[in-house]
């Protein structure tokens, strides 16, 4: 449910699906289930912001229901699911329903949403070979970089690896790490080992197209055979003037006169992987003031707060044109 109050909160997103007669009229196969997703979602959007509401809570139970039922049931409502793998579920879905396709067919998400990259990999040779052999490998073909071009609807944000060492009074030290080294995964340079079961790759990312609404996704869960971790590291981020020209290639960088973005949304993950909680926080657009929203309590919070949580997904608005922050921060 954060994730779509998240997205309540994405004011494009949000007045197209205040007008049903955006999406009423799509044409959608016999039997399809999908668009159900889009009526239920734009259904919820005109319920939160009905500014005429009899009651101050508004239920979900409906958009929930639709969730289960278009994912098969790999979302429940009363289990706890991971929200990137929500998010990201429920982005491509709704494009989907809308009638977008991978390649052409452009929606409401993927003009909010959609950025691109150019994707560099490297195909390495098996360590344990020797040397020479690796020598003579790094000149055939098949080890030679490539580069793709590639969208993205949300970029993931690798974090350092916790540490597991104990401070004098035995407590287990929380270490912080700032956005900016964070996303030096996208400038072009860094490169990063990629291992599949057979083989390992370099790879390296650099942004070509910057989306009007920039989705971070702050990767703090790892999956193995028998358990999932999650890495504490507090990323330190400022809320506002977050400038992303460095990431662009330079042949993109004229292009793009805005690359500045602010915080609009922050979801947080408080616990243990499969027992925590969620809580949000959000920007009032209208007063530039932070609230928190946990369950049923909205509490107002200090910008400054935000910045100790354990953020987990993100969404920035890209400043356009002579617009200035708005934001009390």
């Amino acid at each position: 449910m954060a994730a779509i109050l998240a997205l309540s909160n994405v004011p494009p997103l949000r007045n197209y699906f205040l007008e049903e007669d955006n999406y009423k009229t799509i044409k959608r196969p016999p039997g399809d289930i999908m668009f159900l997703l889009v009526q239920r979602f734009g259904e919820l959007m005109r319920k939160l912001w009905n500014p005429r509401n009899f009651k101050a809570h508004v239920s979900p139970h409906e958009m929930l229901q639709a969730v289960v039922l278009c994912s098969k049931k790999t979302f429940q409502i009363t289990k706890q699911g991971d929200g990137v793998d929500f998010l990201s579920w429920f982005l491509n879905a709704l494009h989907s329903a809308l009638g977008g396709t991978k390649k052409k067919k452009k929606t409401i998400v993927t003009d909010v949403f959609q950025g691109s990259m150019r994707i560099f990999t490297k195909k390495l040779p098996h360590p344990d070979l020797p040397a020479e052999e690796k020598e003579q490998l790094l000149h055939n073909d098949e080890y030679q970089e490539t580069m793709v071009e590639s969208t993205f609807m949300y970029l993931t944000l690798d974090l350092p690896t916790a540490p597991l060492y104990k401070d004098e009074k035995e407590q287990l030290i929380i270490p912080q790490v700032p956005l900016f080294n964070i996303l030096a995964k996208f400038n072009g340079i860094t490169e990063k080992e990629y291992k599949t079961y057979k083989e390992n790759f370099l790879k390296r990312f650099q942004l070509t197209k910057l989306p009007p609404y920039l989705i971070f996704c702050i990767k703090r869960f790892t999956k193995n055979n028998f358990f999932v971790e999650k890495n504490p590291t507090i990323v330190n981020f400022p809320i506002t003037n977050v400038d992303l020209r460095e990431y662009l290639s330079e042949e993109v960088q004229a292009v793009h006169k805005n690359t500045t973005y602010d915080l609009i949304a922050n979801i947080v993950h408080d616990g243990k992987p499969s027992e925590g909680a969620y809580r949000i926080h959000v920007l009032h657009h209208g007063t530039g003031k932070w609230y928190e929203l946990q369950d049923l309590q909205v509490t107002d919070i200090l910008p400054q707060m935000i910045t100790l949580s354990e953020a987990y997904i993100q969404i920035w608005k890209r400043r356009d044109n002579d617009e200035t922050n708005q934001q009390g921060a």
